[in-house]
């Protein structure tokens, strides 16, 4: 139902800023454990999806890294330029020129720039973004085929468009991300605000504590939800089709929720285990050596002190799943590094380590 409506939805905004300049959204992207076949049992029954935006004509957007450290994750400003576009043509005519048309010209036509609309300074702006969507959502309600068995309702919320949707005792609800694709990658930075979300959504985030709880406007979140994703449809290609891989996951995040270690922790441990131990033998029967394999990883890395980001730094990933050029050597993102700087907290975690493998 979520895919389906923002597919209609797609449409229409096509031809609301067919027209303007402002960002054009493309093709939603279902994130997060309900969209991946998993769900853990603290799940907030949210259907989340990422909206890409392309600059609108006339734009450019670069990517600059925020070296500011707000995050244990990286975070980034959309820096958005003018082009030149004398040379090019619209439905026959010549398109507008914000660089060389004169701004008699542009105010006749009734034309701004995105800059002018969405940005603060030089920088594509999250909170105006957002209120853009919501309005271009409000607006293209009723001209959705939804809209004649659902009641629309939003709800609050500054980086991300939140909706809910009922009909008769059913009820939905979708929070729509906005994001910006790193050149061809499967890497984004979106619009993600910096409270952990549940439902191992922390893909948005490091697993490591947040350094604040504050985030500029014009601070986009780097994800790696979408390159996940794919990764969990490749696996779904290859493995047994009684395959027990995503029961694990579900079954440690379920009856060792509360015990500390995160759904993002046990998602990313699996995710390793699925590249060392061959993919045929995660057939039903043998459910409960995985299990095992699972703790095992999950124990050797406590020892060591030293658990990757699947992501970061990962040179055995399947060739379907784009990085940026830089991306797969860059040092891997230690999630347990706050343990190796803390005994105490190592300490703890090997002796909850020890009460996991009892229970």
């Amino acid at each position: 139902v979520t895919a389906e409506l923002m597919e209609n939805l797609r449409h229409i905004f096509e031809d609301s800023v067919s027209n303007s300049f402002y960002p054009v959204p493309q093709e939603a992207i279902g994130v997060g454990s309900a969209f991946e076949g998993w769900s853990p049992r603290e799940w907030d029954g949210v259907y989340r999806v990422l909206v890409p935006l392309n600059p609108p004509p006339g734009h450019t957007f670069y990517l600059e890294l925020n070296s500011a450290g707000l995050l244990a994750a990286r975070t980034f400003n959309v820096r958005v330029e003018q082009v030149c576009t004398c040379q090019r043509e619209q439905l026959g005519e010549k398109q507008l020129c914000f660089l060389h048309d004169s701004q008699k010209k542009l105010q006749r036509k009734h034309k701004c720039s995105l800059l002018e609309t969405l940005c603060s300074g030089s920088y594509l702006d999250v909170e105006k973004t957002c209120h853009w969507f919501s309005q271009l959502i409000r607006s293209s309600w009723l001209h959705v085929p939804q809209s004649c068995s659902w009641h629309l309702v939003f709800q609050p919320c500054s980086r991300s468009c939140k909706l809910q949707l009922s009909k008769g005792k059913e009820s939905l609800r979708v929070e729509v991300l906005f994001g910006v694709r790193q050149g061809d990658s499967d890497i984004f930075v979106v619009s993600q605000p910096t409270e952990p979300q549940k439902g191992g959504c922390s893909c948005f985030v490091s697993s490591q504590p947040a350094k604040a709880n504050f985030m500029a406007s014009t601070a986009w979140l780097e994800t790696y939800a979408v390159a996940e994703a794919k990764f969990f449809r490749h696996i779904a290609r290859q493995v047994p089709c009684e395959s027990v891989h995503l029961k694990c996951l579900q079954l440690l995040t379920c009856i060792l929720r509360g015990t500390g270690f995160s759904s993002s922790i046990w998602k990313t441990v699996l995710m390793h285990v699925l590249t060392t131990v061959p993919l045929s033998r995660w057939r039903r029967r043998e459910f409960a050596w995985r299990l095992w394999d699972i703790m095992a990883y999950l124990g050797h890395c406590l020892q060591v002190q030293r658990l990757e980001h699947f992501v970061l730094g990962n040179q055995r990933l399947p060739a379907e799943i784009s990085l940026p050029p830089a991306m797969p050597e860059v040092e891997p993102l230690n999630l347990f590094e706050y343990l190796a700087r803390d005994p105490a907290a190592h300490r703890e975690a090997m002796q909850l380590y020890g009460q996991l493998r009892f229970r």
